[in-house]
This record gives C-alpha cells, structure tokens and sequence, in this order.
C-alpha cells in the first residue's frame, strides 16, 4: 500500500516509516523538520535504507495545496505532524491551532478530495479529557491510584479541553471522528499516552521519559515538579505501531474508532519516585535532581483503559516497562552524540 506520514522525521513517523519499509510499502514523508532531532532521523532514514527507498516532502501541514498533492495517491494516511508542548501552546496559542488544529483539518480534506477514501490515523491525546481534577484520587506510598477506575480511563470519559494544546488536539480529534459521519472517511483517532522509544529527543516539556535518560546520561539538571509519585501509564513506541498495524488491518471494525493507546494498568509508572530507581541502576549511580512547584494542570495520574483497543484490534501492549527503558536507555547511550 501507499502510505503517507506526517511528521515522518519526528520520532514515532521516523520508528514506522522503518517498519514499513522493512516490509516493502511505499511511504511519502511529510514534514518541515522543525522539530528537534527531525533533521537527524531523517537523515538516518536516508543513510539505513538509501536516498530513493522513500519520498520526502519538506512541508507544512498548513499547505493545504500542498497536503493535496501529497495525498493524492495514499491508500493510508497517519497524521504524526503536530506542535506537541502544552508550555508551548500557551506561549504561542495561535502556531498550536494553526498547526494542530487547522493542520488536520487540511490533511482530512485533502484526504476528501483525493477521492480514494484513504484510511486516515490520526494521533490525538490524552489531554482531551482534560485535568480530571472531579476524580477520587488516593496517594499511596510511591504512587497515586485511581480509587474508582481500576482498568483506567475509557474513551466514554466525558470530553473536557484544558490548555491550548488540549483544545487543538480537542478539536482535531473531533473533526477526524466527524469526517467518518458526515463523509464516510474512514478514520481511526488513537488517544496516546506517554509513548517513548529510539529517536525521541525528548524535553522537559514533552517526552519525559526520554528527557529524564538523556539528561541523566549527560550530566544536565532534572527538576522534578510536584512529589514525583504522579502516575502515567508508559507504551513503547513498537506497541504503538501495532496498534497502528492492527486498526488497518480491521480497518472496516476500526474505522470510525476512539481509542485509547497506552500502557494500561500493568504499565504504570510513577514519574519519579518509580522510575528513578530504574533509571539509577542502569546508570550505576545515584541522579541528583531539583524540586518545583507543582504545575497548574498537571494531573496526579492518568492511566488508559486499552481494553476497548484489545477488543476490537486483538491489540495489546507486549514491551514492559523495565524492558522498554533498558532499550531505550541503551539507545541513548549509543548515539549520545546525537544530543550534545
């Protein structure tokens, strides 16, 4: 089939577009390269499968030309490209709607107008349900707990926008289910948690797990906001791309699908007062941090129910928490070169 990426050059588009390659698909990468670490996976795309194995469009997701062009001849189109940090967003609201949620809404028309009917994945967030500051929340002695949702949250949790960011991806995520209804696209929205994995150049304000391992590895200052014990539930990027694989293979159950992807219950993970541990054994040394203040909106714990994902995609996370950050970890330690 032919696939088109955006954001192919950032982290979870530069981990699928290997994988689709491996197995022989056609893939178009869509991006400006503006994110950090863009310009090396893409050229580490190039250097491991050759100039000509896939085509590359630097481009804007606000081309809305562009976007049309580029879809013309997809079978499946996996909307990555997006601005990712909600400290950014509430510096820049109007670069966060214009790329978030403007951007999707001109890759589902060009998607429209191609006249294909292209299979459309789209990665929204678990931002989209907002705070959850109405939960029953208990704090344990490393982490917080759910006291009325043992299997996570579900995707029928009541829609609540907080943040730019939130609203954007908000509203991306709604246009992509409506385009399903109102034009019989098929679209799959993922709700994503905490993904991590090679060629994530993460920061403090977006892909912690990575920034915690590559500040560590190198030396710079980590702060740490709040108590430490505040829980996510951490997927390995491959997990994720299984889900992708699983939605397009049953893509006439999933079309027109919420899901929520993440690790689910059995990998959950306290943000420092767990994770720490992990991270210092393989580092062999203790990990001096700083402590702030917490920060307005942080959530004392989300974790996904994946159950309705394991349902309708026979889908289920394989990679565990301490596997997953080894892996990574040793990725980092690699190429740190990459980060200095």
């Amino acid at each position: 089939m032919r696939y088109l990426i955006t954001g192919g050059a950032g982290f979870i588009g530069t981990n699928y577009v290997t994988r689709l390659l491996a197995r022989g698909e056609t893939v178009a990468l869509f991006d400006n390269l503006s994110r950090r670490g863009a310009e090396r996976n893409l050229a580490w795309l190039r250097d491991t499968w050759g100039p000509n194995a896939f085509t590359f469009i630097r481009g804007d997701v606000r081309d809305a030309e562009l976007l049309v062009a580029s879809a013309r001849d997809a079978d499946v189109i996996v909307h990555l490209a997006s601005q990712v940090a909600v400290t950014t967003s509430v510096q820049d609201p109007r670069t966060d709607f214009e790329c978030n949620a403007l951007g999707t809404f001109n890759v589902l028309e060009a998607a429209r107008l191609s006249g294909r009917a292209p299979l459309v994945l789209y990665a929204s967030t678990n931002k989209v349900y907002g705070g959850m500051a109405e939960l029953h929340v208990e704090e344990l002695e490393t982490r917080y707990a759910y006291r009325d949702y043992p299997h996570g949250i579900p995707e029928t949790y009541p829609l609540d926008f907080h943040s730019p960011y939130g609203c954007s991806k908000g509203a991306g995520d709604q246009y992509v289910r409506d385009y399903a209804r109102i034009y019989g696209l098929p679209t799959v929205v993922f709700r994503q948690s905490c993904i991590y994995g090679p060629h994530q150049f993460g920061m403090e304000d977006q892909g912690w797990v990575a920034w915690f391992i590559i500040a560590a590895l190198l030396g710079r200052p980590i702060t740490i906001y709040g108590n430490g014990k505040q829980v996510r539930d951490v997927l390995f990027v491959e997990d994720l791309l299984d889900a992708y694989d699983a939605a397009i293979a049953r893509s006439d159950r999933a079309a027109g699908q919420v899901y929520n992807v993440g690790g689910g219950p059995a990998q959950q993970l306290a943000v420092w007062s767990e994770f720490s541990p992990l991270l210092e054994a393989l580092l062999g040394r203790r990990i001096p941090v700083t402590w702030g203040e917490w920060r307005p909106g942080d959530q004392r714990i989300y974790v996904s129910d994946v159950r309705k994902a394991a349902q309708d995609l026979g889908w289920q996370p394989q990679v565990g928490v301490e596997e997953g950050i080894t892996r990574l970890f040793a990725w980092v330690s690699a190429n740190r070169t990459l980060f200095q």
